[in-house]
């Protein structure tokens, strides 16, 4: 691996670096008025959510790199103690894009992105209309993180007053991150879209798995499974015991070729056949089972997964 010290390269390299591994960022659109009431809108990606109870979230208005003055988003929020931030979708990345630019403090960045004001309830700067998802803020806390370096990073520690969701993302009584069609920010001038096949769930353990170190050494050591499909298997609750009914007795007669029926996605047809074609190579057969226990992964049928795996060899 390579390895990067601060202060042995550039700010700017370091700053390429560490915004290109810690990855994807989700995007604060914040928006602040002064103290004359002129509106203000700029994005930052050092942002997240770090307390529900009370709700908290952070994000960073950092001094300009360039010459080490304080940004409009800062000053603002120092003077008023109120913000909102706006979550940013697909359909408004390149207004928001725009956003972003060095305006004077004078102007004001919603004209420019052409972006809508929502008025807010509890503060005086607006929401973004666009935003599917918006808080309503006051500044907790602003902390300079390096007083003594030049354009050193702030962390604005801010409570959330009250959210608005709009009713188009909801199934149900849930949010919906595909109607949500969120955008995160990566290194350089790459983002990323939460959208399609980008989104995936991976539920929350309901028990304590046996872990890793319990799984057998021919299924722990496997060339074929991955480091996904071993936490998987190493997720039940107990090791599993050979079922010996599986596989169930069901009407594969029509299945004939291995690899057919593998990359057709039939992992019962994909078994019936390697289980009654007369095998020579232990060593093939083997990697063959463990390729038809991470089909069953794929598709979810984690005890298929394992019965398969119990199978001698």
């Amino acid at each position: 691996m390579k390895t990067f010290r601060p202060g042995e390269i550039s700010h700017p390299e370091l700053h390429k670096i560490l915004l290109s591994g810690v990855a994807p960022r989700p995007i604060a659109l914040v928006s602040t008025v002064d103290t004359h009431g002129v509106a203000n809108l700029s994005p930052y990606s050092f942002f997240n959510a770090f307390s529900s109870n009370p709700p908290i979230v952070a994000f960073g208005p950092a001094h300009r790199a360039t010459d080490g003055t304080k940004k409009d988003t800062y000053n603002n929020l120092l003077a008023t103690g109120e913000c909102t931030i706006s979550t940013v979708t697909y359909a408004m990345v390149e207004q928001v894009n725009l956003s972003s630019c060095n305006y004077p403090p004078n102007v004001d960045e919603f004209v420019k992105s052409g972006l809508t004001k929502r008025p807010s309830r509890f503060v005086k700067p607006p929401g973004v209309a666009e935003s599917p998802f918006i808080l309503e803020c006051r500044l907790v806390q602003m902390l300079d993180l390096a007083p003594e370096v030049k354009g050193s990073g702030n962390l604005a520690l801010c409570r959330v007053e009250c959210i608005h969701v709009t009713h188009s993302v909801f199934t149900g009584n849930a949010i919906d991150p595909h109607k949500m069609d969120l955008v995160g920010r990566m290194g350089l001038s790459w983002y990323t879209r939460a959208n399609g096949k980008a989104v995936f769930e991976v539920h929350q353990p309901k028990w304590n798995g046996i872990g890793f170190d319990e799984l057998p050494e021919h299924i722990r050591l496997s060339t074929i499974l991955t480091g996904n499909d071993l936490a998987r298997l190493a997720g039940v609750k107990e090791l599993p015991k050979r079922n010996l009914d599986f596989p169930p007795p069901e009407d594969c007669a029509e299945a004939e070729d291995f690899h057919v029926e593998y990359h057709a996605g039939n992992a019962f047809g994909a078994l019936h056949v390697l289980l009654n074609t007369p095998h020579n190579n232990q060593v093939v057969f083997r990697e063959n089972l463990h390729k038809i226990a991470q089909l069953f992964l794929k598709q979810g049928n984690v005890e298929a997964a394992w019965q398969t795996l119990l199978l001698p060899s």
